[in-house]
């Protein structure tokens, strides 16, 4: 239930006010801090009746792609549209979407609205968002927050197999020789089937990976902490045994996110003991990856080629040296890109919606010891 204006578009239950049932019990209020269609709006609030769903789409930038969830950042509301944008992400109970996507704005309205319980960030990386809220223990101890974990899954796979693809198949090498007008000869290929890939994280990326993968014939090994199986793994590495795998693999996939403990992870100590010619993709986050290790590598020959959806700092700056990498290709964190990202999302959050209301666990909580 939302209330509308007088030309049918909805409108922002004013802050401080709360539905209520009939008989009289609280109402949750969720509010809509992102830019989401009417439409899935709608679906929230049909899936849910329990609820109250609010929303203002007049207060949100316009967007210029599918799931650009905050709109164009040249867009700048005025002082009065921003005091009502605030005023509505101060009603709710629980968020969709970080307000304007910026942790400085979750932290105030965390401490303007001692009623808000939940957030569900937009993104799989969520954590990073809280962490860099600068949160007290208090206010992360009254505050859940849920990510989008899961939902970019199989088309960050789908960006993990056609980089592996690229490198096995040389693609730098196939359009030098296009770009030259030369036929090139007989060019020898590797084929994945006769491949070991080792998949360095098996949360929801890595298990999609896997599934991918092994479909296609490569063998693949995994690390983990939990030791815990995971289809399509042919044999699982505890993660302090990381380097010693890489030696002997020949493409290894990265999916893990941005924390402390995993910050540099794929460093000179693993990068330097690969074989030649080895693949790296990077579908997890950039900090993974020790990027002068990696430059290191890749003019050794020790990675042949490195597809990367992620860099340590984005963009990318314009000196460094991946740019212009003749067996690098970047993709600017787009990987999971989609016009049904929006849908999925929606989907993730009704059913832990669902799952708030009927007292059971949530999917996808941020661990905020190492807020991820």
């Amino acid at each position: 239930m939302t209330t509308t204006t007088s030309t049918g578009a909805p409108a922002p239950i004013p802050s401080g006010r709360r539905g209520e049932t009939a008989a009289g019990s609280h109402r949750l209020q969720v509010v809509i801090a992102a830019n989401l269609p009417e439409e899935l709006c709608r679906t929230i609030e049909e899936s849910e009746p329990r609820v109250d769903v609010v929303r203002d789409h007049a207060l949100h930038p316009a967007r210029r792609s599918a799931a650009e969830w905050y709109g164009d950042p040249e867009q700048q509301r005025t002082a009065q549209e921003q005091q009502a944008y605030q005023s509505m992400v101060d009603s709710a109970d629980v968020l969709f979407g970080l307000p304007d996507g910026d942790p400085a704005a979750l932290a105030r309205t965390v401490r303007a609205n001692p009623d808000l319980r939940w957030v569900q960030t937009m993104a799989a990386g969520g954590g990073a968002q809280l962490r860099a809220a600068g949160l007290n223990d208090e206010e992360l101890e009254r505050l859940t927050v849920t990510t989008a974990a899961g939902v970019h899954g199989d088309p960050l796979a789908e960006f993990a197999l056609f980089g592996v693809l690229a490198g096995a198949k040389t693609l730098p090498r196939l359009q030098q020789l296009q770009q030259r007008h030369e036929w090139g000869g007989r060019l020898q290929m590797r084929h994945l089937s006769e491949m070991t890939v080792l998949i360095v994280g098996l949360g929801g990326i890595g298990a999609a990976c896997a599934k991918k993968f092994s479909a296609l014939g490569a063998r693949v090994l995994g690390t983990t902490r939990s030791g815990d199986a995971v289809d399509g793994v042919d044999e699982l590495v505890p993660i302090d045994q990381l380097a010693r795998a890489a030696r002997d693999v020949d493409a290894i996939i990265v999916t893990l996110p941005g924390t402390d403990r995993t910050a540099g992870l794929i460093d000179e100590r693993v990068l330097g003991g690969v074989r030649e010619g080895t693949i790296l993709v990077n579908v997890g986050r950039g900090t993974v990856v020790d990027e002068p290790a990696l430059l290191t590598a890749l003019d050794a020959g020790r990675i042949g080629f490195a597809a990367l959806d992620v860099t340590a700092t984005e963009p990318l700056p314009a000196d460094s040296p991946l740019w212009e990498h003749p067996h690098v290709l970047l993709s600017p964190h787009t990987a999971a890109l989609s016009a049904k990202e929006d849908s999925r999302i929606v989907r993730l959050f009704t059913d832990n919606l669902h799952r708030y209301l009927d007292g059971r666990p949530l999917r996808n909580v941020v661990d905020t010891v190492e807020f991820y």
